[in-house]
């Protein structure tokens, strides 16, 4: 046979026709290569058993030799096949459905392995056991028993074409063959100096063994391998995307330092903390580079994120160039303008303006001929700064706000209204350092891990519909003292399916229950001007309780607001809940956090609600997160721009992550792995080089 490499079709295999070829391709498999990088999703031991008679009442796997086959009648018909070991011993097999078919395998002299719970009843049998007949080639070929044999991942349909995990062995075993004589060459693609440096095996013994297996350990072994090799490339397309940004060079600004930054800081009723000053000297130092700055600055909720880019966004409005902040929802680009108003106080007007969905033609048209001619230096917006129509004159710094919520393109679309401007893009949600290596390995890093120092932990409970008629009493004290609330439900309106309380029902409840007091209603489904109206009251005060949805997830920040009970908290995620509880604790009062829950809820609901009672950091908390949910659901893989890993797990493969990453950045990458690194990214594929 000619020479073959891993990128020939995968219908060169025997036993590879148009149906199986069609469902191979539905799964992604076209090449060899491929289908060597389908990995198992488990494996089942099914070496054989020793001393078998010392296994009784123990699952075994057998070699054995058919000696006779009979049926037996009585008040349920039953195929009975006596086999016997290469030690002489006897077993019968007892089989109650499939009696055509097993009469037919089950022939006298046929060599099988069978695997079951062997038992004692007037001699030894195993009820039902999963059998494998051996062809004419015997045991030297054995891919289904008599070893630790991999299970893949298939389906109904798939099994219909012959793919089920005995399809895949025989597939995989065909080209592993092709390896063992030579026609099937396997590059290793790995520097040998990494090699021997982190003590991997060979490329095509990974391969090997990841699929058939002599032992445990070199079961592992291929998989520390198989996984460091995925990491360490996609790492390489982290350097590949700052080399790409890095080549573009920008005109280097004269950023002074900013008299209207210092005139803010003056003016704040509190100081900067450590972290804050340290997070402001360092994007002070990235914005003299010739390339652009890519920032990821990240903070728990109420760790003063705002206040930092705002001081730094001063640098550039005082050198006349414009910055714009993206935010993911109406509410929280309103709250942004209006707090960066508020900050700003006094001080001349500095062509701050806010641009959202909904707007009169006219309004919205003299505030895009504001930005263009540059009279506009500090835009914040929604979605809306996205549009075509949106011209600047000279943006130079762009910060996106809860950057997981947009997607890539997004990203990318308010970046290119810009000549190559810095990027500052912030998170509230404290992402682990693991997600951090891979998610933003080409980013610059900043983190605000404290609050400011008046800030009171919150107290934390999980409640349960007997403790209610207390709860709601506790409330009645604290919002007599001058204190508001927030109570979140998960739903808008009633749903059928879900035995949840809506938001418009808690309220109608809650309007009886507190009559002495002004309850308010806001939700998603509201008109903008209604969600206005509302969102003023209750920051004036003239609203002591809010019943809302998670709209107030982000951005709401009302000080006077120290209580917040979420209703059905069981149906929220770790991360959200997070999000939730810092509505409050946003002043120098006391502040709870109530999780209410009715009847019995799940045990990763029970983990999720404990680790909340327990913690109040996010970062403590995102590391729970990601164990319980996984990346891909905990960012968003679509969203995130995060890859669909073959075999590494961003959850345990931590110490593997700063391996790789650490080997990729001391790498110099040639022109050709360059483009060789930039197809595969732009494909969205990392599966492997070819």
């Amino acid at each position: 046979m000619k020479k073959i490499n891993l990128r020939s079709p995968v219908k060169l295999l025997k036993g590879v026709g148009e149906k199986k070829f069609s469902a191979l391709e539905s799964l992604g498999i076209t090449t060899l290569g491929e289908l060597l990088y389908y990995f198992p999703r488990k494996y089942l031991d099914r070496n054989f058993t020793k001393d078998v008679f010392l296994k009784t009442g123990e699952v075994v796997t057998v070699l054995a030799q058919v000696v006779d086959s009979y049926l037996a009648h009585g008040k349920k018909s039953r195929l009975v096949v006596n086999v016997k070991t290469p030690k002489g011993e006897k077993i019968s097999l007892i089989f109650f459905k499939g009696l055509d078919y097993f009469r037919k395998i089950f022939y006298s002299g046929a060599e099988i392995v069978l695997t079951g719970k062997l038992e004692y009843f007037k001699g030894f049998q195993v009820i039902h056991p999963q059998v494998e007949v051996l062809s004419e080639k015997g045991e030297e070929n054995l891919l289904h028993a008599g070893r630790i044999i991999p299970l893949y991942s298939s389906s109904e349909a798939l099994a219909k074409v012959g793919l089920d995990s005995r399809g895949f062995r025989r597939l995989i075993g065909g080209v592993l063959d092709l390896i063992r004589d030579g026609s099937l060459e396997i590059p290793e693609v790995l520097p040998h100096d990494i090699i021997q440096k982190r003590n991997l095996v060979e490329r095509k013994t990974a391969l090997r063994e990841i699929h058939f297996p002599d032992s445990q350990q070199s079961l592992e072994d291929a998989k520390k391998r198989l996984i460091y090799e995925e990491l360490y490339f996609f790492s390489l397309l982290l350097e590949y995307k700052k080399l790409k940004r890095e080549k573009f060079k920008r005109i280097l600004w004269p950023l002074a330092e900013s008299a209207s930054a210092q005139k803010v800081i003056e003016s704040l009723p509190f100081s900067l903390t450590e972290a804050q000053i340290k997070a402001l000297e360092t994007l002070k130092e990235l914005s003299k580079t010739e390339s652009p700055m890519a920032v990821l600055l990240q903070g728990d909720v109420g760790s003063g994120k705002t206040i930092t880019a705002l001081l730094n966004a001063l640098r550039y409005i005082d050198n006349q160039i414009q910055v714009c902040l993206l935010a993911p929802t109406e509410i929280l680009a309103k709250q942004h303008y209006t707090t960066i108003y508020n900050f700003l106080g006094n001080q001349p007007f500095l062509g701050l303006d806010l641009l959202v969905g909904k707007e009169k033609e006219r309004l919205k048209r003299e505030k895009l001929d504001r930005l263009k001619r540059g009279d506009t230096m500090f835009v914040v917006g929604t979605h809306s700064l996205l549009q075509e129509e949106v011209v600047f004159s000279d943006l130079g710094l762009v910060i996106i706000d809860e950057q997981h919520k947009f997607g890539v393109e997004q990203r990318e679309a308010i970046r290119a209204k810009g000549k190559n401007p810095d990027i500052l893009a912030m998170t509230a949600t404290p992402i682990p350092r693991t997600l951090c290596l891979t998610l933003y390995g080409d980013l610059n890093l900043i983190t605000i891990p404290t609050k400011p120092a008046n800030r009171k932990p919150i107290k934390t409970m999980w409640l349960t519909e007997e403790k209610r008629s207390a709860m709601y009493h506790s409330m009645k004290k604290y919002i007599s003292q001058g204190r508001q609330a927030y109570v979140i439900y998960p739903l808008i309106e009633e749903s059928e399916k879900l035995d949840i309380q809506s938001c418009i029902e808690g309220y109608e409840n809650l309007k009886q229950v507190f009559k002495e007091f002004e309850v308010g209603l806001l939700h998603g489904k509201m008109k903008p001007e209604e969600k206005d109206y509302i969102m003023n009251g209750f920051k004036k005060n003239q609203i002591q309780i809010l019943v809302t949805t998670t709209v107030v997830e982000v951005g709401v920040d009302v000080p006077n607001a120290t209580i917040l009970v979420v209703e059905s908290a069981d149906r929220f995620g770790l991360s959200q809940l997070h999000q939730l509880r810092g509505r409050v604790g946003r002043g120098d009062l006391e502040s709870h956090c109530i999780l209410m829950t009715k009847g019995i809820v799940s045990e990763e609901a029970e983990v999720r609600l404990k680790a909340m009672v327990e913690y109040n950091d996010g970062f403590k908390l995102s590391e729970i997160d990601l164990q319980l949910r996984g990346p891909g659901e905990l960012l968003g893989v679509r969203q995130s721009g995060l890859p669909d890993f073959k075999i590494a797990d961003l959850r345990t493969d931590q110490s593997l992550i700063e391996l790789a990453r650490e080997d990729a950045k001391g790498r110099n990458l040639g022109e050709l792995e360059q483009t060789e690194i930039r197809e595969r990214f732009e494909e969205g594929k990392i599966l492997f080089p070819n």
